[in-house]
């Protein structure tokens, strides 16, 4: 099968994925411990793989427990879930060569059942990811199919509405567009999209172009999950351009009700796009590994772009109002997908441009004009 091979080597795209992930969960954990020391934290990641590839480069499970192993508190807190139908026995053997038993506190289990297949899996989901009043076992739940087949957003979203639970769903997007457009994938485009599925099959005909219909997928599904939870959930993707068209071949797709989380995202994001872009509703977070292999001289500078696209908006949205940097921010980042360092930057621009007048209040003597901070306060 295909997707047997695919652990013989990794791709930029991979590494970049497992990365975004593995980097992503220990800063989640601090943000976690902070609202509330929790007995556990969990990883759960349900199609795991074999933890390395081939070629000697690890995937997500095993960066995963490294970055953990750098901080004795996660050691002795994070619960690691893995399951994999075909790789389980090798992600064991793995994954125990480099942290022997006895590493973590919590033993690691390795699973093997067929996700979408196993109601012993879909109540794991359901009914252990959540203990006690408050969520002693906050979790991120990492799910990364080949394809789309075992992804049900019903009982991923009863996941999400535990508190802390976090989501990473990884898509190939050029599976979908055509499922969408066959009946012989309804029950899955269904499990996809339960509520809105009609709909959405119809409604993406009018999507001109690959990104169009992208960003539709995303903002359906994100959708799906405020339409089954009855509340605000903050949803994020981050694109990989294909190796040789200028297409997009897959996403990763992260769910959170905190805003947090949201935050949090979009930082790590920012560090691994390595595709300019301005966020006008369709394009996101993206990498394309052709930047890498096949580098180009930018004729425009789109991060500066994105930056002056942010000043224009703050500086429409915020004329005649005095806050602080912090407040600003946070009342601001959580409608649009820009970072703590889009803001940083824009808002230092606008403070040099002399639209905005910037004073701390903390009697420091700060280098810079503009730091995210209850002490900067910004005039505008």
């Amino acid at each position: 099968m295909k997707e047997q091979n695919f652990f013989e080597k990794q791709t930029l795209s991979s590494k970049v994925k497992a990365n975004i992930v593995s980097e992503y969960f220990p800063k989640y954990c601090s943000i976690i411990i902070k609202k509330h020391v929790p007995e556990k934290i969990g990883y759960l990641d349900l199609f795991s793989g074999p933890g390395m590839y081939e070629d000697g480069n690890p995937s997500t499970p095993i960066l995963i427990a490294r970055n953990c192993m750098k901080d004795e508190d996660l050691k002795n807190r994070v619960w690691m879930v893995f399951n994999d139908k075909f790789y389980s026995e090798q992600l064991k053997k793995n994954f125990n060569k480099e942290f022997p038993e006895g590493t973590f506190k919590y033993k690691p289990h390795f699973g093997h059942s067929t996700v979408g297949e196993s109601q012993e899996i879909n109540d794991f989901i359901v009914k252990n990811t959540c203990k006690g009043r408050f969520n002693e076992q906050p979790s991120v739940l990492f799910i990364d199919p080949w394809g789309y087949k075992g992804i049900e957003t019903t009982v991923l979203s009863q996941f999400l509405s535990y508190w802390g639970n976090e989501l990473f769903i990884f898509i190939n997007s050029k599976r979908i567009n055509p499922a969408l457009e066959n009946d012989k994938f309804e029950e899955p485009m269904r499990c996809l999209f339960p509520n809105s599925y009609d709909k959405v099959k119809v409604d993406i005909r009018n999507k001109r172009t690959v990104s169009e219909r992208l960003q539709f997928i995303i903002d359906n599904l994100g959708r799906e999950y405020e339409v089954l939870l009855k509340s605000r959930v903050y949803y994020t993707a981050f694109k990989f351009q294909e190796e040789d068209i200028e297409t997009t071949s897959h996403f990763i797709l992260h769910l959170s009700k905190n805003k947090r989380g949201f935050d949090l995202v979009k930082q790590i994001y920012n560090d691994f796009a390595n595709v300019g872009t301005i966020f006008d509703g369709v394009n996101t977070y993206t990498f394309d590994v052709k930047k890498i292999t096949n580098p180009v001289e930018e004729l425009f500078d789109t991060n500066s772009e994105n930056i002056d696209a942010l000043k224009n908006m703050l500086l429409e949205e915020y004329k005649g109002r005095t806050i602080t940097s912090y407040d600003l921010f946070e009342e601001h980042q959580q409608n649009c997908l820009y970072s703590r360092s889009h803001y940083v930057k824009a808002l230092r621009r606008l403070v040099e441009e002399g639209e905005v007048e910037s004073e701390f209040t903390d009697g420091k003597n700060h280098v810079v004009t503009v730091l995210l901070s209850k002490d900067c306060i910004l005039k505008f």
